[in-house]
Order: structure tokens, then sequence, then C-alpha cells
């Protein structure tokens, strides 16, 4: 079986892009898959929050600016999960015009060339439309969707939406994409009216498994730890491997 290769993308900050990568990530690998998370967000948060201390280490900017191999950045953060850490450079890649579809190239062979032996590689991508997300759309074959629970997180998917769309006729391919509810409040009506909305406009694309907003998520990253460390017994954790069992078996919200 090959390698799935998923971005997790949304365009507006504070969905829980992070959060979803890191406990995710770690919840696969704790039922036995291999998986590599590449932290692909200049600000390096998916580092911090797997308790890797960022110093002035290349990661993946070194690889997309053609300076290294991809397996010379790998870093063994928990048994099946690797990391490799964005790189004090990736901003600059951000902000380079030229050689976009080279360099998004890059990436994409580096994956499909040397992460072969992985079953998920995961790319935590930043809140942004440019070069960098075009590098991950252009290696990725799935695309996982943190959702918050707010009304103009509705908007940002719409326009993502219409982002992923472009590339799809542009790369003449389709990915499959799958809706996640993150930062979920069971108290407020506004988050059952998206979930609802977003169930009416993305049938079969809403992973069975709701991720609700709490305090320990919040806390984890300071402690370097996810959920499934930070407190394994905690509704949270259950949310995260629950997470993980509908993605593995894609499962959906009816």
């Amino acid at each position: 079986m090959s390698t799935r290769v998923v971005a997790i993308i949304n365009q507006k900050g504070g969905v829980g892009k992070t959060t979803t990568s890191s406990n995710l990530t770690h919840a696969l690998a704790k039922k036995g898959k291999k998986v590599t998370v590449i932290d692909l967000d200049p600000q390096g948060h998916l580092a911090v929050s797997l308790g890797v201390t960022l110093g002035t280490n290349s990661g993946i900017d070194a690889v997309l600016l053609g300076e290294s191999n991809i397996e010379h950045q790998i870093l063994q953060v928990r048994e099946n999960l690797q990391l490799i850490v964005a790189g004090p450079r990736l901003q600059e890649i951000e902000q380079l015009t030229e050689g976009g579809a080279q360099r998004g190239d890059l990436l994409r062979k580096a994956l499909h060339e040397n992460l072969q032996d992985q079953d998920f590689v995961f790319i935590d991508c930043p809140p942004s439309s440019g070069v960098l997300v075009a590098n991950a759309l252009f290696a990725a074959d799935e695309i996982l969707v943190p959702m918050a629970s707010d009304f103009l997180a509705l908007q940002g998917l719409s326009h993502l939406i219409g982002t992923i769309k472009r590339f799809e006729a542009a790369l003449k391919k389709r990915y499959k994409i799958s809706l996640v509810m993150s930062r979920y409040s069971t108290t407020r009506r506004i988050s059952k009216q998206v979930l609802s909305t977003m169930l009416k406009h993305f049938p079969n694309q809403v992973l069975d498994a709701v991720i609700r907003e709490t305090a320990l998520l919040a806390e984890c990253p300071s402690f370097g730890k996810t959920i499934l460390e930070y407190r394994p017994g905690s509704r949270s954790a259950r949310d995260f491997r629950n997470l993980a069992d509908a993605f593995l078996e894609g499962k959906v919200m009816k």
C-alpha cells in the first residue's frame, strides 16, 4: 500500500490545525501506523507542541531550497512518529515569487522518493494561501480541513474550497477532502448550526468525530506533550482516539 500524503489546511487561523496535527498523528502512531508529520508553518508551533526545542537547525526549509535531502531532516519524536521541523528560513520561501512550481515538485518528489516506508505523511500548513500551501497541495493526495465552530469559519471554508478546485483543475487530479469539527462547543448554538451547515453542503465528508473545545488542549503544547500523554484518560484524548479511528476507517457523519 502506498503512503497517504495528507495536507492539513485551513486558510483561517485559530481553527486548531496544529492541535489536530500533533494529536491526530500521535493517535495514529499509537495505533501502530508509521507516520511522518511536516511543519510547513514558519511559526514552528508543531515542533514545540511535540516537545522539540526550536534552534537554528534546518528543516523542510532546506529541502524546499534544494539544499538538503529530506531524510537528513527527520527527527524521531515518538514511537512510529517522525517530525520534520519548519526551519528558520521557511518564511523566505513564502516570500519568493519565482520558481514556485519547481519547488512544489521538490517537496512532492522528496516525499514520494524517500518516505515510502511510511503509512502516512501529514503536512501542517500555515494559515495562508501562498507558496507554501501551493507546495503542500502539489504534494498531497488528501486534504483534511479542521473547522472551528463559528460563522467566519464557514466563510473561510468556501474560499478554501475555491482554492482547492483551482488546483484540481490545474493539476488534473481530485483530492479526497475530509472535514473535522474542531474546537466544538457543546453549549453554543452556533456550534450546532455550523456543524449542520457543513453536513448539508459537504455530505459524506465530515469525519464522524468531534473535537470538543477544552482548556486541556490549550495547555498540552506548553509541556511539549500531546493530549494522549498529558491527560490520556481525558475526554479530549478520547476525542482524538475517535478521530484517528474515523480517519482510518473513512467513517463520516450522516
